[in-house]
């Protein structure tokens, strides 16, 4: 029998819960219904409202505004997981000159304000006599930096929960510590880690939209140009509803692929521990 952290709800628990569970929702329908009605009636949802998005041109900016979205977060991306495994290998590290520069590096930038980093290599580094600062690449960087903190403590508590077995076993056979860590507890921590991975994907692409504030040409930059477009009738909630949309289905693209890969990882450990057996 496998241990539960809490007690099974009892037919009176079971049919509160799906009390609870029934007024919940009316409350979120009923929220979103009221808030729907109050853009009906302040003529949210009038044809000059909307005219603009019929534009090829401006379906066509909102297609680039996509890439530079898309661009940022995969090079965001790539960059935070290399980033997070370096910091986690580093706090794993038994040298201490190793050890506590990396704890103190991960510490101060998870602590920092994504958008504040972002201001700092936008608008500081530049007025320190540091050159050639786009908003691509204070984008990219902030969310490194930011990311990749975060990350390096899912890895480092990923391969700390893992069985002190495999490593003393890694290491019995001639292994080294590094080798240990890379192709034994890191491939298992990543596998037990990953929702908690793909939700911070998730929370990277979203992070994109900061780059607004600091002029990079992305979604949320391009929805407010074009929410201030008064010949159309600044359409300013219109333009958030459609970058919205864009974002939700963003995430739930990147989500899929993220379960996707996931499945074919569990199905490839099932078949080689089934492999295992027969041998």
């Amino acid at each position: 029998m496998s241990a539960v952290l809490f007690d099974v709800p009892g037919p009176k628990a079971r049919s509160r819960n799906v009390y609870l569970n029934v007024v919940t929702v009316a409350i979120v329908v009923g929220a979103i219904a009221f808030i729907m009605f109050r853009f009906y009636e302040s003529g949210q949802f009038t044809a000059k409202k909307w005219e603009i998005f019929t534009f090829p041109r401006v379906q066509e900016k909102f297609l680039e505004a996509i890439w530079a979205t898309l661009s940022a977060f995969g090079v965001a991306a790539v960059g935070s997981i290399v980033l997070g495994i370096l910091l986690a290998f580093g706090r794993l590290a038994d040298t201490k000159w190793v050890r506590i520069p990396c704890y103190w590096f991960t510490e101060l930038f998870r602590a920092v304000p994504l958008l504040i980093l972002m201001m700092i290599m936008y608008y500081g580094l530049p007025s320190a006599g540091v050159k050639g600062i786009t908003p691509f690449i204070a984008v990219v960087v902030g969310l490194i930096l930011y990311n990749g903190s975060v990350l390096a403590e899912v890895f480092r508590a990923g391969i700390e929960s893992l069985p002190k077995g495999q490593r003393e076993a890694g290491l019995a056979i001639g292994m080294s510590k590094g080798q240990v860590l890379r192709s034994i507890l890191l491939p298992q921590a990543v596998r037990s880690m990953l929702p908690v991975i793909i939700a911070q994907l998730v929370v990277i692409m979203k992070d994109t939209a900061l780059g607004f504030l600091i002029t990079y040409d992305e979604i949320l930059k391009y929805a407010n140009f074009l929410g201030s477009q008064g010949q159309y009738g600044s359409p300013v909630v219109p333009a958030l509803m459609v970058a919205a949309v864009i974002y939700v289905g963003l995430c739930l693209v990147l989500s899929g692929v993220a379960k996707f890969t996931e499945y074919k990882m569990s199905s490839r450990v099932k078949v080689a521990k089934i492999k295992a057996g027969m041998a």
